[in-house]
């Protein structure tokens, strides 16, 4: 069984080339895309086992999403599969100052979105050390948001790791409705994830990455909360609180970069050293500004050679 289960939606992203609007492309390219499985491949990737946990449809476009999972040596044998539903889609339009990216979805009546929890093997869920969520989830739908809630449940039964990004999204939901779905399932998890910016839409909590940790940490009381802004990383524990500054990137594409960051601290987390957490997180991160697509395509040894220092690519 892997270490670490996630649980949620992937999608097919299709992205213009830089330079080019949706409206004039002449061609797209694909990407699988999903908060979860990003952190499921990054885990995977530093040899961290990991299994993934969603449904899809049952036709080419969901063979294609779990076959580039599998590829990366995630376990997708939980998958569920569905005839009638459709794969999410989301369309990117990559900016160049000062013209914005554009981010297009086309999600609405997923297979996910249908999801129900009875159909989850849930043993698998008990047997994992840790399982990784996001508030993306909740928002898509009314079952899904039982699905996020029974699974939080069968981990603390089990005495299973709970990690959880916030992630908000407000094309999924408005703040108010995020805040209350999700303020009682964060009192229940070990690992809080969170940027400054979604703490302050949906709990008012402002300041500095360290100081909206702790207040995430009073409020909810996780083992850990950590907090991103910008690039300015904390993790607060009730001893201590950890702090790290990112690196200044040149990014072709930040997509994903948050999701990098958060299989990072898990992978440090599980080897029992937050400031390994941290650091792994916060080189993950930086990288992944430097591949197309969501996903972060570094190994171990990449990160370890950016961290002492070495050219990673040499």
């Amino acid at each position: 069984m892997p270490d670490v289960v996630t649980i949620g939606e992937t999608m097919l992203r299709l992205s213009a080339p830089v330079g080019v609007t949706l409206e004039n492309a002449s061609h797209l390219a694909v990407h699988v895309a999903g908060a979860e499985s990003n952190v499921a491949v990054a885990l995977s990737r530093l040899k961290t086992s990991a299994g993934w946990i969603s449904r899809l449809t049952d036709n080419p476009l969901g063979w294609r999403i779990q076959s580039d999972i599998r590829a990366q040596g995630v376990d997708v044998s939980r998958v569920l599969w569905a005839r009638g539903d459709r794969v999410g889609t989301y369309f990117v339009e990559m900016g160049r100052p000062p013209r914005p990216a554009r981010v297009v979805y086309d999600r609405a009546g997923s297979a996910m979105a249908a999801i129900s929890g009875d159909e989850v093997d849930w043993a698998y869920v008990r047997e994992a050390k840790a399982i990784h969520l996001t508030g993306i989830t909740p928002g898509l739908s009314p079952s899904c948001r039982e699905l996020v809630a029974r699974a939080i449940s069968e981990a603390n039964a089990a005495k299973v790791i709970v990690s959880f990004d916030v992630n908000y999204r407000a094309r999924l939901w408005p703040p108010a409705e995020a805040a209350a779905t999700l303020t009682p399932l964060l009192s229940r998890v070990t690992i809080l994830v969170s940027t400054a910016s979604d703490a302050h839409q949906l709990f008012g909590i402002e300041g500095p990455a360290r100081l909206v940790a702790q207040s995430l940490r009073d409020r909810f009381h996780p083992d850990v909360a950590v907090v991103t802004e910008g690039v300015h990383f904390a993790a607060v524990t009730a001893q201590h609180t950890f702090e790290r500054d990112g690196y200044h990137v040149e990014s072709i594409d930040r997509i994903g970069a948050g999701d990098a960051f958060a299989a990072g601290f898990l992978h440090g987390y599980l080897a029992g050293r937050i400031e390994r957490g941290l650091d792994y997180g916060v080189v993950l991160a930086a990288l992944k500004h430097t591949y197309l697509g969501d996903t972060v395509w570094a190994s171990e040894e990449d990160v370890r050679n950016m961290l002492s220092g070495e050219d990673a690519w040499r």
